[in-house]
């Protein structure tokens, strides 16, 4: 897929593990994995607004797109 997410790089930059996330964005651990690991097909504004909210960042530090 061509758009790759930087969870894992925020999630080390502030020392958060992936469960502490999932209680804070109200996002359970399976479906974060699912995006962490790049197998999601679709995320929702809300959870997106939720994960700026929580780490600190805006969507592009969270996605970005690579050609190819």
């Amino acid at each position: 897929m061509s758009i790759q997410v930087h969870l894992d790089r925020l999630l080390a930059e502030r020392g958060m593990t992936l469960t502490e996330l999932s209680e804070r964005v109200g996002v359970t651990v399976v479906n974060l994995s699912v995006l962490k690991n790049g197998r999601a097909r679709a995320i929702r504004f809300s959870t997106l607004t939720k994960l700026c909210e929580v780490l600190g960042c805006q969507p592009g530090d969270l996605l970005s797109y690579r050609q190819g």
